[in-house]
């Protein structure tokens, strides 16, 4: 979080958030220099980032695994879109897929070029893509930092094969973690944060921007991820205890509702 104070708007009839008055994407740049900015930074320091690293390795599995279920393909052309510092984008690769990235930070791309060996397209990139190019299309946690929304999903929708899938992780501000922090909920994270989504209002997007929803996947390290967070801004320090405690309460609310994971991944189809 920035330590400044942004209003959040409910739309009464959608129930998407918007952060009010949040920086135009010409003058957002500085809130994302934070060296502790993980996906731009690829720090260790600290317990949270520490135990992000540890965990990284199962996700990324787990995201191939998801991608392969979903598209029915074991190799095809993939892009993910806010790479970070290009993680995903190598592992795809070595597991025989043509995968790359778009990542707007210049900071990440470098440490995605000296960590993983992968070299990743800036933001620009994005619009001279060509159409029906790819089986499956990635975004971690991007569409909640993205200004023009509709646009951007409408050239993802022209980008994607008539067969593709597109892959939406984004937290949920229905779960158990969001009501308990509140404010301090990480998953806020205003303003780099623009946007905030229930499952409701993302059926709704999804559905207007011409998509159909095929699934909606948990993220259950996420739950873990956002409390420990939530923790150290709620209190100043990190605790692990809290945080687990937390995390754990969240996912089990969520194992027979899993709508109410603290993050979720919407898998979506071309409409006809």
């Amino acid at each position: 979080m920035s330590g400044e104070l942004f209003n959040i708007y409910e739309c009464n009839n959608c129930t998407f958030r918007f952060t009010i008055d949040a920086p135009p994407a010409d003058k957002i740049g500085p809130y994302y220099a934070s060296p502790d900015y993980i996906s731009h930074s690829n720090t260790k320091q600290g317990i949270v980032n520490a135990l992000y690293h540890q965990v990284r390795r199962r996700t990324l599995i787990s995201k191939y695994n998801l991608l392969k279920k979903e598209t029915g393909l074991k190799t095809g052309r993939h892009l993910d879109i806010g790479a970070g510092t290009g993680a995903f984008v190598q592992y795809m690769n070595a597991k025989g897929w043509k995968s790359g990235g778009i990542e707007p930070d210049e900071t990440a791309r470098f440490c995605a070029l000296k960590d993983h060996q992968t070299s990743l397209l800036p933001a620009e990139a994005f619009e001279t893509l060509p159409t029906h190019s790819f089986d499956a299309i990635t975004l971690w946690h991007v569409l909640e930092h993205v200004h023009d929304l509709h646009p951007y999903l409408a050239h993802i929708k022209k980008i994607m094969k008539p067969s593709g899938r597109v892959f939406i992780a984004v937290p949920n501000y229905t779960s158990y973690d969001a009501k308990k922090y509140g404010a301090e909920w990480a998953a806020y994270d205003i303003p780099l944060h623009l946007y905030h989504f229930s499952p409701e209002s993302m059926r709704y997007l999804l559905q207007s921007a011409g998509f159909n929803l095929v699934s909606i996947q948990p993220m259950w390290f996420d739950s873990y991820y956002i409390s420990l967070l939530s923790e150290k801004y709620k209190t100043g320090k990190a605790s692990l205890v809290k945080g687990f405690i937390s995390g754990t309460i969240s996912n089990l609310k969520a194992f027979f509702v899993k709508e109410r994971c603290s993050s979720l991944i919407y898998i979506a189809s071309k409409s006809a």
